[in-house]
């Protein structure tokens, strides 16, 4: 205190004595009671490193540490010697490696004392340390012949544990709360007859639980129901909490999102799903994994005719193209049917099994998490870009020499470089992002990083988009992404706000989108896409559609565009003008950017390589909110 103003100190003196503010006074400062969250974090929900077995065996040698500080920001060096950094530290990470025979390249590697006790797993190592590549190729295909037929090579041995264990280490050595989130997780990875039916299993908790367990593999079961019974089981066991995230859904040839519960034995009668089994769905699964790098599975033109952008990154085959992919399984597979069906068997049973959230992430099984079309390692390490051009000239034409096997060539050619998780939440750590995940409040992308925020409420009107409060706003008067609405009075219709904000270091947006799905009264499943918002002047239509492509800024032949065209940010409300209050909806933004260069195109540049016909030279990124819900009154 200044003793210069011997009056004004005694006067604040006084004021702090008699006039104290008790804790029963309205605060000055707003965000002392501030609850909701108001930073969006950026990550990976969907890595491999060495410690998943196809991974070692697809020449990856980079470990937990080097993928932790490649999401951190800091330069590594790849599997192939390549200098790599990512654009922009992520926020978090899931090291996701693949439950079945955890840790089986680096026991290799390392001579580990217990593998070699077991006469199978001494049998790998002597034909993966032959460094003949036929060897090491027909080890893996061993391997994987284990997998499928589900009998576990390593089974009495402590391999899974020791480095399981190590994983944990490694997270939480690099967790770093309000800065850096490791999350811990795993993939299980069920593959009945070779469909994709793999889940990602993300835990809330760190060593001290996480480590009570091994993690539950294929070897264990291929059911879902099984896993989520160990789900219960750890939670119930240790006092933590997780939650699994499916993916690949368009690799499942109609399983994912089946009528019928699994049945692991093709003789087995299969019977519908029931409320029981739609009550653990919705509990243990509240997010799924839309875009990654094999495949988009937001929507497909087969189902969605009447929607230009439904044709994005499709895989039309089936798993990994063992199996021809007949139409009728397609509306089993992807996210937006099933949101239409879901509803469906609400009405039905009581309960949506598919109300989830919406994340995008990698898969990619180098250790490094990007996303970025010029910055695209592929897949796996051995169609990393090298010191030559010559394996990643094979990969990218299809051109095979003794390089690259043919399928693994057209394979990587087909690949996304997507995508990213958006976790709307209050703090960087790992109790406030699983939660955020556990409520879906989080939102996909392919890879760019898009700002998007979306509310949705009876009350919220027109002119509530440019409030400065609009958040505060939104949560008290609507639900964000990932919401439930309920019932509306008859003669009104809920109000939508939408911010959406280009990436800073990325292209302009094209438009905002709303897609609807709902039960009209006969029962039958309808949508609609509706722009809400476009750039450059272009108009929308009766129809709730602009029919005008944005335009085009890019030069293929130097890999380069210009934001000379789009919309740097776009501030709307929308409201429903065919709504029905008796009949069950969902709503979710979809958000397009100008279009780019694909990575295909950024590589055919810096390897000097001419790109052959059918290949994609330009793409247009772009986000999707998780849903909200609206569910009359009567059928909660």
């Amino acid at each position: 205190m200044n003793v210069r103003f011997p009056v004004l100190a005694m006067l604040l003196t006084l004021s702090t004595v008699e006039g104290a503010v008790t804790d029963d006074d309205k605060q000055y400062s707003p965000n002392i009671d501030q609850t909701y969250p108001q930073k969006v974090f950026w990550g990976d929900t969907h890595l491999h490193t060495v410690y998943s077995t196809d991974a070692g065996f697809a020449f990856n040698r980079l470990g937990p540490e080097d993928a932790y500080r490649f999401a951190k920001g800091y330069e590594v060096e790849s599997s192939t010697g390549v200098r790599a950094k990512i654009d922009r530290p992520l926020d978090f990470l899931v090291i996701a490696d693949h439950a079945e025979n955890l840790g089986l390249p680096p026991a290799i590697f390392e001579s580990d004392p217990e593998l070699l006790a077991n006469d199978w797993g001494k049998k790998l190592h002597d034909m993966v340390r032959s460094g003949i590549y036929e060897k090491v190729a027909a080890a893996y295909k061993e391997w994987m012949l284990k997998v499928y037929q589900r009998d576990d090579p390593l089974v009495g041995t402590k391999v899974t544990e020791s480095y399981w264990h190590r994983l944990l280490d490694a997270a939480d050595k690099h967790n770093d709360p309000r800065k850096f989130t490791a999350l811990i997780g795993f993939e299980w990875t069920s593959m009945p007859g070779g469909n994709n039916l793999h889940r990602n299993v993300i835990f809330r908790d760190g060593k001290d639980r996480a480590g009570q367990i091994i993690p539950f593999s294929a070897y264990d079961s291929e059911n879902p129901q099984d896993l989520w019974a160990w789900m219960d089981n750890y939670e119930q066991k240790t006092g933590g909490k997780l939650l699994a995230l499916a993916h690949n859904g368009n690799l499942s040839n109609g399983l994912m999102f089946d009528d019928m519960a699994f049945s692991s034995k093709q003789t087995d009668s299969k019977q519908r799903i029931d409320r029981k089994y739609a009550e653990l769905r919705a509990r243990w699964e509240p997010l799924y994994e839309v875009t990654q790098i094999k495949g988009d599975g937001e929507a497909h033109p087969f189902l969605s005719p009447d929607d230009e952008f439904a044709d994005f990154g499709i895989w039309d085959k089936g798993s990994f193209g063992q199996q021809s992919k007949e139409p009728d399984m397609l509306r089993r597979e992807y996210a937006r049917e099933a949101f239409k069906r879901g509803m469906k068997f609400e009405q039905e049973l009581g309960v949506n099994p598919f109300k989830f959230g919406l994340v995008g992430s990698t898969d990619s099984h180098t250790a490094l998490a990007t996303a970025e079309e010029n910055n695209f390692l592929g897949k796996v390490s051995a169609v990393e870009p090298g010191q030559t051009s010559r394996r990643f000239d094979e990969a990218i034409t299809g051109r095979t020499g003794d390089g690259v096997d043919p399928d693994l060539a057209i394979y990587h050619k087909e690949a996304l470089a997507s995508g990213y998780a958006a976790v709307w939440a209050r703090e960087n750590t790992r109790e406030d992002l699983w939660d955020a995940m556990k409520r879906r409040e989080v939102y996909a992308t392919t890879g760019t990083r898009i700002t998007l925020r979306v509310f949705a409420g009876r009350d919220l009107k027109q002119g509530d988009e440019l409030r400065p409060d609009f958040v505060k706003y939104g949560y008290s008067h609507g639900v964000p992404m990932g919401g439930e609405l309920g019932a509306v009075q008859k003669g009104k219709s809920p109000g939508f706000v939408v911010h959406a904000l280009k990436d800073p270091r990325g292209a302009n947006l094209d438009r905002v989108q709303v897609i609807k799905g709902w039960v009209d009264k006969d029962g039958e499943l309808q949508e609609r896409v509706y722009d809400i918002a476009v750039s450059d002047g272009r108009k929308i239509g009766k129809d709730g559609r602009c029919r005008t492509p944005v335009g085009n800024t890019v030069n293929v032949k130097e890999a380069s565009y210009t934001n000379a065209i789009g919309a740097t940010a776009f501030t709307t409300f929308w409201q429903d003008p065919e709504f029905v209050p008796q009949e069950s909806a969902f709503y979710y933004v979809r958000v397009i950017e100008i279009p780019t260069p694909r990575w295909t195109t950024y590589d055919a540049k810096a390897f000097n390589l001419a790109l052959p016909s059918g290949v994609d030279t330009v793409t247009q990124e772009r986000a999707y909110s998780s849903p909200i819900w609206y569910t009359p009154k009567g059928q909660r």
